[in-house]
């Protein structure tokens, strides 16, 4: 949520709606009068990823969504993880929206809002030979995830307390896509992937050779991420609340099956 590497940098524009209003004052260089531009990190199925040359999955649908209800059209600009938040400070796009987990330390830098919540799991191949079943278990193995995210965090953390115990730590191996990341598990690179639950559920859902390993852990809100005093944020957080009060975001989430992902009121 095994991909393979599709693309590049690539822009892709999706049409969501028609004419734009109520930006809140100039709009910043990325956007156009009637264009609403996000960077997303389209290697992350099933939330953005590409099916031939066209973006889709669930942070497409939402973002789309959002932006009709902005009075705008929805541009989706295929950027690299790690330098995502750069290009939004740099007014290459107008927001983020790309299963980015709203934390503390992303918050003092970018403005959220959050529309789901999602935890994360561990994948290892079927029948589980390494017996991995929790982060513990992965003390002197190896695991793949992509760099610049919260889950590389996770890891990073576990082997600063697998240190202080005295046991081997984890060999981590980033990829600038997860694609990659989870494809490094089916060719035998490393024992276990790990990544969002929702992706890893759609991998595994793709192919048999993948199971997951234990229980999700940690849940965290998943936000779209806009620069800090853009006055268009009221604005989104309205529509995505407007989205779960009339069920369309309820609706995308169930076709991507991700209904169990959805706010809790």
């Amino acid at each position: 949520m095994v991909r393979i590497r599709l693309v590049g940098i690539l822009a892709v524009t999706v049409v969501a709606a028609l004419l734009a209003a109520g930006s809140g004052g100039a709009a910043p260089r990325a956007a156009t009068a009637q264009t609403f531009v996000y960077c997303s990190d389209i290697t992350y199925p099933p939330e953005e990823f590409y099916k031939g040359t066209t973006a889709v999955g669930s942070d497409i649908d939402i973002g789309a969504e959002v932006a009709r209800r902005l009075g705008a059209k929805a541009q989706f600009n295929n950027t690299g993880f790690a330098g995502i938040i750069a290009a939004l400070l740099a007014k290459k796009c107008d927001a983020i929206i790309s299963g980015m987990n709203d934390t503390p330390a992303r918050r003092k830098q970018v403005a959220f809002v959050d529309y789901i919540s999602v935890g994360q799991s561990l994948m290892v191949k079927k029948g589980n030979p390494k017996g991995i079943k929790t982060l513990a278990d992965l003390s002197g193995k190896t695991v793949s995830v992509e760099v610049g995210t919260t889950n590389k965090q996770f890891l990073d953390a576990q082997n600063k307390a697998l240190g202080k115990q005295g046991k081997p730590t984890i060999k981590i191996v980033t990829f600038p896509a997860d694609t990659d990341a989870a494809n490094a598990l089916k060719t035998g690179r490393v024992d276990a992937y790990f990544g969002d639950s929702p992706v890893v559920a759609y991998y595994i859902q793709r192919d048999s050779s993948f199971a997951f390993a234990g229980s999700p852990i940690n849940p965290i809100p998943v936000g779209i991420a806009m620069r800090i005093g853009d006055p268009r944020v009221p604005a989104v957080r309205k529509a995505v609340a407007g989205m779960y009060a009339d069920g369309t975001m309820t609706k995308i989430l169930n076709k991507w099956k991700m209904g169990a992902f959805a706010l809790k009121k």
